[in-house]
């Protein structure tokens, strides 16, 4: 991609400008559509008809909302940590933006094609844990500094499933690249990592109950990382008012806002990559290409980020024990089994 607009512009700044702010137009018109879609899929399951009259059926209502954020005072608690406060809404932005650097969105575009792609993103998102520490301690609020610490300990605890479902698809890709592994994955939905990758049909049998596993734990511990219900418990309403952005209103809550939904579609990308073929065509060279790849990508990361949502509105919230049973007793366990199995059958 940079190599295509190096020849448009040719060598100057300019290029990198545009390179790094493609995915920000991307995410800005994503989050919009996703917010509608929330309202509107929690309204169906619980029979109301939500949004219905900014707009057709309500579509303008994200957009009114986001314009009421942006005009809304921007407050500053007077026993805050000004610099702090300030800085921390920025802070988790930048971590969950930068881990769209290494996201291949087509066989044409990756912001950079780095051969650690999933190592960076994995270091880089551990950005927004400490941009949640610094909101919850610059608020000096009790229920900031609450929701802050428990997202420290969910998001370190959830790292550990995250990495070794990750792990089972780069022993079965052999690369960290997320453009090689999804070429790894072409030429159709068998290939895919999900269903044993493109190797032997004995191995592809041997390996489906494993990977079948890694990719169901890596899609929970994803909605971990990005504190969704039923893992919300840092932003938990009926416990801490509204977490670590307790005290934010305005531009910098519009920020956190952002920056949660990018977190969404952002796992559901990585869900994609890893064993999903990521951009290529379920159906081989029918309806492949650059463009064609642009389109299965992010319809592949929108239908997970409509499980999210469905998640969202059909599960109670874990108490703090069982969120933290359910990382160290349950998945990672299950993890371990499964790398080992998965290493014996690709050795032996």
């Amino acid at each position: 991609m940079y190599e295509l607009l190096q020849q448009l512009l040719g060598d100057s700044i300019l290029v990198y400008v545009i390179g790094a702010a493609l995915p920000l137009l991307f995410i800005l018109p994503y989050a919009l559509v996703t917010v509608l879609l929330e309202m509107k899929v929690s309204a169906h399951m619980q029979d109301r008809v939500a949004y219905m009259y900014t707009g057709w059926h309500g579509v303008l209502q994200p957009v009114a909302d986001i314009v009421k954020l942006l005009q809304k005072e921007d407050t500053i608690p007077g026993v805050a940590d000004k610099t702090l406060f300030r800085l921390a809404p920025y802070l988790v932005f930048m971590g969950s933006y930068a881990g769209f650097a290494a996201i291949p969105f087509s066989s044409a575009y990756i912001g950079s094609d780095i051969d650690l792609g999933v190592f960076y993103i994995v270091a880089i998102t551990s950005l927004a844990v400490i941009g949640i520490l610094m909101a919850g301690w610059a608020s000096n609020n009790k229920w900031s500094l609450f929701g802050a610490m428990r997202s420290a300990a969910q998001i370190v605890s959830y790292e550990i499933p995250t990495a070794l479902s990750i792990l089972v698809a780069v022993m079965i890709t052999g690369s960290l690249n997320l453009q090689d592994v999804t070429h790894f994955q072409d030429g159709g939905f068998w290939n895919w990592v999900v269903f044993g990758g493109p190797l032997p049909l004995t191995q592809k049998l041997l390996l489906l109950p494993f990977t079948l596993v890694s990719f169901f734990i890596l899609f929970i511990a994803g909605i971990a990382e990005v504190n969704r219900t039923p893992f919300d418990l840092p932003e938990a309403e009926s416990e801490l008012v509204q977490g670590y952005n307790t005290e934010y209103s305005g531009m910098k809550f519009a920020i956190f806002y952002l920056a949660e939904y990018a977190n969404v579609f952002l796992v559901s990308a990585i869900v994609v990559s890893l064993y999903l073929g990521g951009w290529t065509s379920p159906f081989g060279e029918f309806m492949s290409g650059p463009i064609w790849g642009f389109f299965w990508f992010v319809a592949k990361g929108m239908f997970f980020v409509f499980m999210q949502i469905w998640i969202r509105w059909t599960l109670p919230r874990l108490r703090v024990d069982q969120l933290m049973y359910t990382s160290w007793k349950v998945l990672t366990p299950f993890l371990f089994v499964c790398i080992f199995a998965v290493g014996f059958i690709l050795v032996v």
